[in-house]
Formats: structure tokens, C-alpha cells, sequence
């Protein structure tokens, strides 16, 4: 008896083990196939809960086993969250995440991390979007993702080609870390100052402010266009700026500012910006987004639980899938 019972720990051990070394690349996927860290550790929870379960001696391969169970489990979730979004108020941004304590947040390579192509990525269905993060973003072979999707190799191929065609049609060649960073701390100390023209001469013509507040009062539920709509938008309200601490973030390897507010952090702000100026801006004044960034690094180091998740509202209805 107590032999079976050091056998069963030593498997349990094990599994924790072989987990934990490709939880990263698991939220790495699932991140970003929902834009959302909160619901990317939902699936990861039931991932874990699934690999405890599984008569894991008759898993030829764990990383196939682990990743397949992530990337259908992701697009479920993502099938039922632009259901939800379509009822959002106002412009919907994905959850930015904190890269600042761990640079690849998950993520093996950088590729399909920044906030901009993450929203860019919501022009997909999500099929096409795990693919593309698959392919892109972690390297799995053409092969690997068919037996991953339960699809065609040739159908796979079509459909990484027409993800590629519909981002490219609408992504940008992006500045390096370090102009980006110039460029947003030239546009917050301009925007703080009220100087307009100097906002002005660091926007492109077609510049857009996008702010995701689902409701939230001061939140506009309306991208915002053009250059000059844009500069004077981020001064018209003096007191947006007065008596507020700005904060140098990291969220998704670009720098970020976090607005605080009495010593609470209140507005997010990024910006997405190519050799001709900042042509995106992306405000997140939901405090639940705002609350999750901070929480983001910490659960991505948290001890896996054992338990079930508490949050079933993602994931109840996916207790069949495959």
C-alpha cells in the first residue's frame, strides 16, 4: 500500500513536473489566441486539470498532448468571447500584460505579442488566429498544427496564407523599442503641457485614439480620427492630467504609461507607432483590464492548483470539448 502511494506521488510529481516546464508555451498560446491573460489562465487551469486527469502512460508526446488541449480549449473560449464583445461598449482592446519581470511573458518568441497586432488579430476567426499563432509564433511545424487543429495539411496551409494576407493588409512596419519609447514619452509630456502642435507634429494624418472602458464615464465610446481630432482629444480635459503620477510601464515588450490617480492606477496607455509617427493610440480605462496587468506577472509564476478553477464562466460549457 504505502509503495502505491509513493508510486502515485512520484507520477503526480511527474506530471507537475513535465507541466510546468511547457506552461509557459501554453500561455504563450492561449494568450494570444483571446487577447485576454485572465482568460488564458482559466484554459491553462483546465489544461492542468485535464493532464491530471489523462492516463498520461499512454502519451506519446506531452507537448502535442498539452498544446492541442490548450489551442481547442482557446478557440472555444474565443468562439463565446466575440459573442460577448459584441455587445461591448465602445472599442474593445486585448488585456495588455506585464512583460517587465519575465521579457518573453510566456512566450518563446516575441512574434504576435504587441497589443496593436493582437487587435489586429481580431479581424480572424479563431481558427485562423490559433494557426497563425502556431506558425508564427511558436514555430510548430504545418504538420504538427493539421494534428493539432484536426484538419487537412493543405487546408492548414490556406489558412496561415490567408491570415498572413488579412494582417499584412493592415499592419504597419513598426519603430524599434527605443524610438517607441521616445515617441510616447514626447507624446505624454506634450499631452500634460496641452502643447497641440507638438502632439500634432508626432501623429500620422490617419492617426486613430481608440479608449476601452466598456461603459466606463470618460471613456469614449468612439474610435477617434485624424490628427487633429486626436491632439486635442488628449488635452481637452485639463484635469485628465492635473495632479496625475505617470508611471513607465512594460506591457507586451513595448513601454506602456499607467496614469495613477490618488495613489491608484486608473488609465493604461500605449501607443503603436511606425517611421512616420504614433498612428495608433490605445487607452484602457476598464479597471478590470487595468487590475488583471498587475496581477498578470504573478500568476504567470503562481503554484499550478490543484483545485478547480473559481472562474467558470469561460469554461463551463467546455468541460466536453476535445
Amino acid at each position: 500500500m504505502q509503495q502505491e502511494t509513493s508510486r502515485s506521488e512520484s507520477t503526480l510529481e511527474e506530471a507537475v513536473s513535465v507541466f510546468w516546464e511547457l506552461r509557459p508555451r501554453l500561455f504563450g498560446i492561449a494568450y494570444r489566441v483571446l487577447g485576454s491573460a485572465v482568460e488564458a489562465e482559466d484554459v491553462i487551469q483546465e489544461v492542468w486539470l485535464r493532464w491530471q486527469k489523462t492516463d498520461r502512460s499512454t502519451v506519446a508526446s506531452p507537448v502535442a498532448f498539452l498544446s492541442s488541449a490548450t489551442t481547442r480549449l482557446a478557440i472555444n473560449v474565443a468562439q463565446s468571447a466575440r459573442v460577448r464583445r459584441e455587445i461591448y461598449i465602445g472599442p474593445w482592446l486585448p488585456e495588455p500584460l506585464d512583460t517587465s519581470t519575465d521579457p518573453e511573458a510566456g512566450a518563446e518568441r516575441a512574434e504576435a505579442l504587441e497589443l496593436a497586432l493582437l487587435l489586429l488579430m481580431e479581424r480572424l476567426n479563431p481558427t485562423e488566429r490559433a494557426a497563425y499563432v502556431l506558425r508564427e509564433a511558436f514555430d510548430y511545424a504545418y504538420a504538427e498544427i493539421a494534428e493539432i487543429l484536426q484538419l487537412s495539411l493543405v487546408n492548414v496551409r490556406k489558412i496561415v496564407s490567408r491570415a498572413r494576407r488579412h494582417l499584412s493588409a493592415g499592419r504597419r512596419v513598426t519603430v524599434d523599442t527605443d524610438e517607441h519609447r521616445r515617441l510616447l514619452e514626447a507624446f505624454v509630456a506634450a499631452a500634460q503641457s496641452g502643447n497641440v502642435a507638438a502632439l500634432e507634429a508626432l501623429l500620422t494624418p490617419d492617426a486613430v485614439s481608440l479608449s476601452d472602458g466598456n461603459g466606463l464615464r470618460g471613456a469614449a465610446r468612439l474610435p477617434v480620427l485624424g490628427r487633429s481630432r486626436v491632439a486635442n482629444l488628449a488635452t481637452a480635459t485639463q484635469q485628465f492630467w492635473r495632479d496625475a503620477e505617470v508611471r513607465t510601464v512594460q506591457a507586451n515588450g513595448r513601454h506602456a504609461v499607467v496614469i495613477y490617480r490618488d495613489g491608484r492606477p486608473a488609465t493604461f496607455l500605449t501607443i503603436a507607432a511606425s517611421q512616420q509617427g504614433i498612428h495608433q493610440l490605445m487607452w484602457v480605462f476598464s479597471p478590470s483590464k487595468i487590475a488583471a496587468f498587475f496581477d498578470s506577472h504573478s500568476r504567470s509564476t503562481s503554484a499550478l492548483d490543484t483545485r478547480p478553477p473559481r472562474r467558470r464562466s469561460a469554461l463551463a460549457p467546455l468541460r466536453d470539448a476535445s
